[in-house]
Order: C-alpha cells, then sequence, then structure tokens
C-alpha cells in the first residue's frame, strides 16, 4: 500500500480494538518531513468503501503539511467482522465503540495535534455525529459528497423513499444488506441498514440503544465547516447537502461545488474524485490554513 504514496508522505499501519473486541486497521499517513506538519484530519470512508482507497487523498494532504487517520468501517476491508445473520451492528457501536477507539489511537502521535473530523458520504454524516457527541475533540468538520439521505431533498424522491423501506426489510431476510450484489455499498449490518434507512426516511438521525439525542447534538455543534459537492453527484444534490448543514446552525459554513476541470477532466460525481483529489485534498488544505 505504501507504493501509492509519493515521497512526500509517510504510512504506518496500526490495529484499533473496539470496546467489544472488534478490530481493524488504522492508516495515518503523515508529511514525510515532520518539521511540515500542521494540522491532522481524521477521515471516514463512505458505505462500504476500504480505508485503502483514501490513501492517495491522504497523500495530497500530507504533501500540503496534513496529516490523516484514515478509519476502517465495522465488516468492511481489514475489519475482523462481516455482516451476517450472526454478526450484527449498527451505528451505536460504529460511533460509541469503533470511531472511540480511534480517536483515542490517533491522539497518541498527535496529542496536541489541531484535529479536524471528515468524510465522505455516510462517512461525512457519521463525522458530524461523532463530532456532535464529542465537540471539545475537533476543531473542523469536512462534508465530501455527503448530505442527508432524506428521500425529500431528491429531485426523484419517491422511488428513493420505497428503496429505504425495502432495504431493512432485504438485510432481514438475507442476514445482512448484500451490496456488493446490489451495486450499491458494501455488505452491510442489518442494524446499519435500519439506522441509514431510518434518517433517509424520516430526514433525522438517530441510533437503536444510543442514549444519545444526534440531533440535538448537531443543533449545538459550534465548529466551521466545508462542504465540498459535485455537479453531477446524484448521490448528494444541494438540497442534501444544504438539509445536513440546517441542521448545524451554529456552525460556520464553507460551500464548494466541483465541475469536471477541477477533477482533470473526470466527471464530477460521487466517486470519480477519488481518483483524481489534488484538487479535493488542496482545498481542504486551503481552508484549514
Amino acid at each position: 500500500m505504501s507504493d501509492a504514496l509519493s515521497a512526500s508522505a509517510t504510512l504506518c499501519v496500526s490495529s484499533v480494538e473496539s470496546a467489544d473486541g472488534a478490530r481493524a486497521e488504522l492508516m495515518l499517513v503523515s508529511p514525510a518531513d515532520e518539521r511540515a506538519l500542521r494540522a491532522a484530519v481524521l477521515w471516514l470512508p463512505a458505505m462500504g468503501v476500504p480505508a485503502r482507497h483514501y490513501l492517495a487523498l491522504a497523500d495530497g494532504l500530507a504533501s500540503q503539511g496534513v496529516a490523516t487517520a484514515i478509519h476502517e468501517w465495522r465488516g468492511i476491508g481489514s475489519s475482523d467482522r462481516r455482516a451476517g445473520r450472526r454478526s450484527d451492528w449498527g451505528y451505536r457501536e460504529l460511533l460509541s465503540q469503533d470511531l472511540a477507539a480511534t480517536l483515542s489511537a490517533v491522539r497518541q502521535p498527535w496529542p496536541q495535534m489541531p484535529l479536524v473530523i471528515g468524510g465522505h458520504s455516510l462517512g461525512g454524516q457519521l463525522a458530524a455525529l461523532f463530532a456532535a457527541m464529542h465537540p471539545s475533540s475537533f476543531t473542523g468538520l469536512v462534508l465530501v459528497a455527503s448530505g442527508s439521505p432524506f428521500w425529500r431533498t431528491f429531485p426523484r424522491g419517491p422511488p428513493i423513499r420505497i428503496a429505504y423501506g425495502a432495504a431493512p426489510l432485504l438485510a432481514t431476510l438475507r442476514g445482512y444488506l448484500p451490496g456488493r450484489w446490489l451495486g450499491f455499498a458494501g455488505n452491510e449490518a442489518r442494524g446499519v441498514t435500519v439506522d441509514w434507512a431510518r434518517s433517509g426516511w424520516t430526514g433525522r438521525y438517530a441510533a437503536r440503544g444510543l442514549d444519545t439525542d444526534l440531533e440535538q447534538g448537531l443543533a449545538q455543534l459550534d465548529l466551521p465547516v466545508l462542504g465540498i459537492r459535485f455537479e453531477d453527484d446524484w448521490l448528494v444534490p444541494p438540497g442534501s447537502l444544504e438539509w445536513l448543514l440546517a441542521k448545524l446552525p451554529r456552525a460556520t459554513a464553507t460551500r464548494l461545488v466541483f465541475g469536471a476541470e477541477l477533477l482533470e477532466g473526470r466527471p464530477p460525481d460521487h466517486f470519480a474524485w477519488m481518483k483524481a483529489p489534488a484538487a479535493v485534498a488542496g482545498r481542504i488544505a486551503g481552508w484549514l490554513r
């Protein structure tokens, strides 16, 4: 994996264990010259996307003095768990156990470094929720191709609303949501599917078994926020990002819209930017400055 990095970055991979024993790798990408380090980002992947796919983004950030810790979702990539009829979890485990363990691990090499949390797609949503649960731990929030999945924010909302109703049923029948077979996300746990579909159906965030008012936490979160959207991203139309930002009335939001001219000719959609992340890395680094 280190072959994906330029000479301006170094990669350190460690194992992180959650409170219930689940394990996954944590990738720490830092500037090769430690003297250049000036900020750090805790990065959360999109649903079903392994952490390693964000190494190019982390490399671009390292070249501008920003270190990146790339979290791995339970059930994906290096995680030792796989969703199934006998193995289930939801937002509660992702937020209160896995991300809590990652945050503790990130603070070991960078105890005093200003830390921003950010993510792609569902990763951005869960970054906002985790920041709302731990507001003093972060100095900013970055949302890339991320917004609320609320069906009313989509131009063709009714079919999406139907999908939110069908996904938990399918997950219950199969024991997990077969995302790889569906061509959407990975093989997701039933609990994650239920929590995600609920937010898509109602426009509000909640997690089964989590004794925290996530909506209230978002409303009280006072952080600068960078929201990057892509022109042809049908998964995050303008209303989707705005619905999420409206949950953060105390935040100071900066909005950017990327077209193909900023992505080396690649389509400005939900995933293509990952193959040409230099401009995204540059805008994030510039915003951090």
